[in-house]
């Protein structure tokens, strides 16, 4: 039996012609699983995997993989962020108060998406990711001593500590108002690109405001869900969220994201920035081709 995608699907299908039901699902699925654990390592969220591989590899139209994506990315930061919490690496009150300005910025972003060509928003996606690799490229892991507590930081009782072999280690949050400016473009990426808005999330805390690596993407990990979901309802309304795409995307991205956790707690930061530069910039040089040469 061959497996027929749905028609408004069906756009440029490379793969999948000659795939029956069972085949399709398992591609899709495995894809999403390692989609899910670069997602959960980087704090990138899977989206930032999901729709190149879709809309590249599969020929899946970029709104409805962006639909898909948003799905999964809220099933990453469910399945990640438990264990992160746990772990004693995630900021909650970061997490919550910069929320504020990606909720606002990830309606904006769905508002607007409709009103944007998909190659457009391809090339827009390219050159975000290409910013990220290029900034944490550049970042410098700050020592404790090096860094003084900041007023407003200290105000919303944002310093704390984060486990490490040694024993618990403090770190101060720096230029809050920076990083909540950056949180809002973030969350609009997200609803525009349906990328969980992870790859700015994690630039605007390592880079702004001078929070160690892995407490940026676990922060970031805990964040996107509510980003994603804010903007998911949009494209639910829209017709822009399909079944067929959307559940294999979600399943292989929430046990890539649980066994990402599993792995950050041991990983080296060296190791983690070098997986984040490397994804994003193939990504990103891929879908800047694309959109340029209107291949969406």
């Amino acid at each position: 039996m061959t497996y027929r995608i749905p028609q408004k699907i069906n756009t440029r299908v490379i793969l999948v012609i000659n795939l029956n039901t069972i085949e399709f699902t398992l591609l899709i699925g495995l894809g999403s699983m390692f989609a899910g654990l670069v997602g959960s390592l980087t704090g990138l969220g899977g989206g930032v995997v999901i729709v190149p591989l879709l809309t590249l590899a599969f020929g899946v139209d970029i709104r409805y993989a962006i639909g898909a994506s948003l799905v999964s990315v809220i099933a990453t930061s469910s399945g990640a962020a438990s264990a992160y919490v746990r772990e004693g690496f995630t900021n909650l009150r970061i997490g919550m108060f910069l929320e504020i300005a990606t909720t606002i910025g990830a309606l904006t972003g769905a508002l607007l998406a409709p009103h944007i060509s998909a190659p457009a928003i391809a090339i827009v996606f390219g050159l975000a990711l290409l910013h990220s690799a290029y900034t944490s490229h550049q970042t410098k892991e700050m020592e404790p001593n090096e860094l003084k507590p900041d007023l407003p930081a200290t105000f919303l009782k944002m310093n704390s500590t984060y486990p490490t072999p040694q024993g618990p280690r403090a770190y101060y949050v720096q230029n809050v108002p920076g990083g909540f400016s950056v949180m809002f473009i973030a969350g609009a990426l997200s609803g525009l690109l349906g990328i969980g808005s992870g790859a700015l999330k994690v630039i605007a805390m390592d880079r702004i405001m001078k929070i160690p690596f892995k407490v940026s993407t676990t922060t970031s990990n805990f964040m996107i869900g509510v980003t994603a979901a804010a903007s998911a309802g949009i494209y639910l309304n829209r017709g822009y969220i399909d079944p067929v795409l959307a559940m294999p995307v979600m399943l292989g991205v929430l046990a890539g994201s649980m066994l990402g956790a599993k792995i950050l707690v041991k990983s080296k930061t060296r190791f983690l920035r070098s997986v984040f530069e490397g994804i994003i910039l193939v990504l990103a040089i891929e879908m800047i081709y694309n959109g340029v040469y209107g291949k969406f």
